[in-house]
């Protein structure tokens, strides 16, 4: 037991003098162009994700361009990626193909399984399957560059048309002076979500794309968006908040103080809690199915079925609900038809409000565009606004310039491939050299001519 405790700790001495080397290394070679790479077997790598080691061992292996650990057991990979994880504070992905790779997959953020020789088990536990390894790049760059894009217009766009549907209640209480009237009847909350603004959604989350496949490939930095948060971080949700804030305000006050002093019809009416309750509701449908149609940059025949579908069944809903029984329908009894309808006013409201709501938003796209525009904004008013070609300068300069020399993974294999070639080149043009050197005819013509006339 002794001997065994004494080996146990010069194993660990000798790893951490290697560790320490190592990083010495990397240190006094920091500015050098050639990454470094990190290999550790299982029996080291037991030692050295022990608690009073493994913060020197993870301190070392982040700053090596790549890891490699080999015989390892399935309990060690899902502990290395948990440790990674949690000392980093990334985002982490693993990607195996048998059983033995589902602790791993499990523990990472993504996991992502490889269907083959080994069996379904990687692929059952995974988030993602693909047949072969080649697809991840397909996999990150185009379909995880798409997935960030619609995640994150998806909920932010979920956060502003619930708050411009649930302050416009606010206000109307404030300006009754809580006196508990409700300005919407109750049908019409359960349609918000469940059927007027659900389908839009839905369609931005599945079908949206900023750029095409194609271009994806072409620009591998675009996927660095979702690297770097660019279109879901704290300001965006604050903006998108902002925004769902002072549509709610302009809706509130414009419906109020724009009906309220005047007469609604030519007889004098004015109107009532249910004449401005269906007026407020129309322009928040009106309003936040528009303003999706303005984040999509993907139009397809679905959605476009799904956005205006929605605001035509609006109008279908109130001509069903208007003509059911008075007992059943109450103060929305023939609502459309009668009286909001036939009003001029209600018209003029709904276009007036829902121009001015989207105005600010509007105008920030065009600001953004137009003077501090994006990776995907350039390429898109190149590929699809046409102001140039696709050999066009600018457009290999953009090109260019979303790739980036490394010296890692793919690129790293193709400069390996490029150097053998090489190599194997200079030692072929050596030999025919040597070959020609050592000829009987090189030798007979460098002979001398009168050594051979004696």
């Amino acid at each position: 037991m002794i001997q065994h405790f004494v080996a146990f700790q010069a194993m660990k001495d000798d790893i951490l003098n290697q560790i320490e080397a190592s990083r010495q290394v990397i240190i006094n070679e920091k500015n050098k162009d050639d990454p470094f790479a990190l290999v550790v077997d299982g029996k080291a790598l037991e030692i050295a994700l022990r608690n009073d080691i493994k913060d020197n061992f993870l301190q070392l292996a982040v700053t090596c361009a790549s890891v490699i650990c080999c015989r390892v057991s399935p309990k060690q990979k899902a502990l290395i990626t948990r440790l990674v994880k949690k000392y980093t504070g990334k985002m982490t992905l693993a990607i195996g193909d048998g059983a033995n790779d589902v602790g791993m997959i499990q523990e990472a953020d993504i996991g992502i399984g490889i269907s083959g020789m080994e069996g379904m088990q990687a692929v059952m536990a995974s988030d993602f399957s693909i047949p072969q390894f080649r697809f991840l790049e397909r996999l990150l760059i185009v379909h995880g560059h798409w997935c960030y894009k619609r995640i994150s217009k998806m909920i932010l766009y979920f956060v502003y048309k619930n708050i411009v549907f649930g302050l416009t209640l606010f206000y109307y209480e404030m300006y009754s002076r809580f006196s508990g009237d409700v300005l919407y009847d109750g049908w019409y909350m359960v349609m918000f979500n469940l059927f007027l603004t659900s389908l839009p959604v839905i369609s931005l989350g599945v079908l949206e794309q900023d750029v095409s496949s194609d271009i994806c490939l072409q620009f591998p930095a675009l996927y660095q968006q979702g690297q770097k948060g660019i279109f879901f971080s704290w300001k965006r949700i604050i903006g998108w908040m902002g925004n769902g804030i002072l549509t709610s305000l302009v809706i509130s006050i414009l419906n109020v103080y724009v009906l309220s002093p005047s007469a609604f019809r030519k007889g004098g009416q004015v109107v009532d809690i249910a004449h401005l309750g269906l007026t407020t509701y129309t322009t928040i449908v009106w309003t936040v199915n528009c303003q999706i149609a303005l984040i999509i940059t993907h139009f397809t025949w679905i959605q476009h079925i799904f956005i205006w579908g929605s605001i035509f069944s609006w109008y279908i809903f109130l001509l069903f609900y208007g003509a059911l029984p008075p007992e059943y329908s109450k103060r929305e009894y023939k609502l459309l038809i009668e009286a909001v309808g036939p009003a001029p006013m209600y018209w003029i409201v709904v276009l007036l409000v829902v121009v001015i709501s989207l105005l600010p938003y509007f105008i920030y796209m065009v600001i953004q565009r137009s003077f501090y525009p994006m990776d995907d904004h350039v390429i898109q008013e190149m590929k699809y606004g046409r102001k140039v070609v696709v050999d066009d300068e600018m457009w290999l300069r953009e090109e260019k310039s979303s790739r980036k020399p490394t010296q890692i993974g793919f690129s790293a294999r193709v400069d390996a491939k490029i150097l053998y070639l090489k190599d194997q080149l200079h030692r072929k043009k050596m030999f025919i050299i040597k070959s020609i050197a050592n000829s009987p005819i090189r030798r007979s013509i460098s002979t001398n001519p009168l050594e051979n006339r004696d």
